[in-house]
C-alpha cells in the first residue's frame, strides 16, 4: 500500500511517518512514497513523478492549498485514491465527507487508532470499488418507474437508504447528470426549512449516504465536489433513460422487417420517469418522456392495425388510454379498430367514455375530426339497426 503524507507542521509529519513505520499485525506493506510539508510541492511532485499512490493522509489547515483542495486534485489524478484527513478540529470532520474521505484523524493520532484507519485502507484494497469499470458490461442505473439498478448478472436490484433525502438528492444529481449543482441549490430544494448549519450537515450526511451506496452497489459513478456545488462523474455505468432515448432516436421507420426492434424498444420502456418517487421537480421530464412513448407507440400500433395484428394493436391502445386518459390518440385508435370488426358496442362505448373523461376534466368535447368520423360511422351504424 503506497502513501503520502502532506502536513505543513514539520513534527506532526514525522510523527504520522513513525507511527506508519511502527506498525505490525497489517496483511499489506506499507511503502511510504513521499512526506511534503508543501501541499503544492506534493501535488507538483506526484504529477511530476506519477507514482501510484493508494493512501494519503493530509493536514486541512495548510497554507496556500487546504487538505480539501489538495484531496480533490489528488482525486483528480488518483480516482481510486483513499484519503485520512489529520486535524485538530472536530468541526472539519463532516466536510471531510465532500470529498469521499476514508476517515479522519484527530491530532495527537494514536497508533491504535492509525491501525483501525489503516485495516479499512487494506480492505478497500482487496475490493477494489470500481469493479463495474473492468467489467464490459457495467451495471445499468435505472429511473424508469423507480430508481434502482440493474447488476452485471442482469439481476434488478433495489437501494436500501437510511433517510428519505438521500435518494432524492442522488435521484436530483442524476436528473441534472450533465452539469453541477450548487450546494445552496440542494439545500433550498431539500431542506428549506433548516437553519444553513443543520441542512449543511444534512446534505453532507445524505452525500456521504450516497457514495458508500455507490461503491457497495459497485456503480461506475463518483460524486464530484468542487466550488460548492456537486456533479456526477460517470463511468461504465449506463442509465436506462438515456440508453431507451438513444434506441428511439436511431431506430429506423416501423416497417415489417424492423417491427421486432420497436417492440422491443416499447418493452425497455418499463414505466415513467421517477414515477413511483412523485418528486415534483422530475413533472416536466417524466411527461416528456411520456410523450416520446406515446408517439412511438401510436406509430407501432398503426402499423400493427394495417397488418391486421388485431388483438396486439388494441392492447397498444388500451395502454395508451390507461397513461393518457385525456388524450384521444388510444381511443381514436382503438375505436377504429372496433369499426373494423364491426364491434359497434365497443366503438360506441369507447366514444362515450373519451366524451365523459374530457368533460369531467376540462368541460370540452372530442375534436372536430373524431366528431366528424364518428358522426359518419353513425351514419352507417344506426342504433335502431344495431338493436335489431
Amino acid at each position: 500500500m503506497k502513501v503520502i503524507i502532506v502536513d505543513d507542521e514539520k513534527l506532526a509529519l514525522r510523527k504520522i511517518e513513525k507511527l506508519l513505520g511502527d506498525q505490525e499485525g497489517l496483511n499489506t506493506e506499507i511503502e511510504l512514497v513521499g512526506a511534503f510539508q508543501d501541499p503544492v510541492e506534493a501535488l507538483e511532485a506526484v504529477q511530476r513523478e506519477t507514482p501510484d499512490i493508494d493512501l494519503a493522509f493530509l493536514d486541512i489547515e495548510m497554507p496556500e492549498m487546504n487538505g480539501f483542495e489538495l484531496a480533490e486534485r489528488l482525486l483528480a489524478l488518483y480516482p481510486q485514491l483513499q484519503v485520512v484527513f489529520v486535524t485538530a478540529y472536530h468541526s472539519f470532520a463532516v466536510k471531510a465527507f465532500e470529498v469521499d474521505a476514508l476517515d479522519y484523524l484527530l491530532k495527537p493520532v494514536h497508533p491504535s487508532r492509525l491501525s483501525v484507519t489503516l485495516k479499512r485502507a487494506a480492505a478497500g484494497l482487496a475490493v477494489p470499488a470500481s469493479s463495474g469499470r473492468d467489467n464490459p458490461a457495467g451495471t445499468m442505473l435505472c429511473c424508469l418507474r423507480s430508481l434502482h439498478y440493474v447488476d452485471t448478472s442482469c439481476q434488478r436490484q433495489y437501494f436500501s437508504w437510511k433517510t428519505l433525502k438521500a435518494p432524492e438528492l442522488f435521484a436530483y444529481l442524476i436528473h441534472h447528470r450533465d452539469r453541477t449543482v450548487g450546494k445552496q441549490t440542494l439545500i433550498d430544494l431539500l431542506w428549506p426549512d433548516y437553519d444553513f448549519k443543520r441542512a449543511t450537515a444534512q446534505l453532507h450526511t445524505a452525500v456521504y449516504q450516497i457514495r458508500k451506496m455507490i461503491r457497495s452497489c459497485a456503480l461506475d459513478i463518483t460524486v464530484k465536489y468542487q466550488d460548492e456545488a456537486y456533479r456526477l462523474l460517470w463511468g461504465n455505468t449506463t442509465l436506462d433513460v438515456e440508453e431507451w432515448e438513444k434506441s428511439l432516436q436511431a431506430a429506423p421507420p416501423v416497417t415489417r422487417d424492423t417491427l421486432e426492434l420497436h417492440v422491443n424498444i416499447l418493452d425497455q420502456y418499463a414505466g415513467d420517469y421517477l414515477e413511483e418517487h412523485w418528486y415534483s421537480w422530475s413533472d416536466y421530464e417524466q411527461e416528456r418522456l411520456r410523450l416520446l412513448w406515446l408517439q412511438h407507440a401510436k406509430q407501432v400500433a398503426e402499423y400493427r392495425a394495417e397488418l391486421g395484428h388485431y388483438p396486439e394493436a388494441i392492447g397498444l391502445y388500451q395502454t395508451m388510454m390507461e397513461k393518457f386518459p385525456y388524450m384521444e390518440a388510444g381511443y381514436y385508435g382503438l375505436i377504429r379498430i372496433y369499426a373494423l370488426l364491426h364491434n359497434t358496442a365497443e366503438v360506441r362505448r369507447i366514444y362515450q367514455l373519451l366524451t365523459d373523461e374530457l368533460a369531467k376534466e376540462y368541460g370540452t368535447a372530442p375534436s372536430e375530426v373524431l366528431r366528424e368520423w364518428y358522426r359518419q360511422w353513425e351514419l352507417e351504424n344506426p342504433l335502431t339497426m344495431h338493436m335489431q
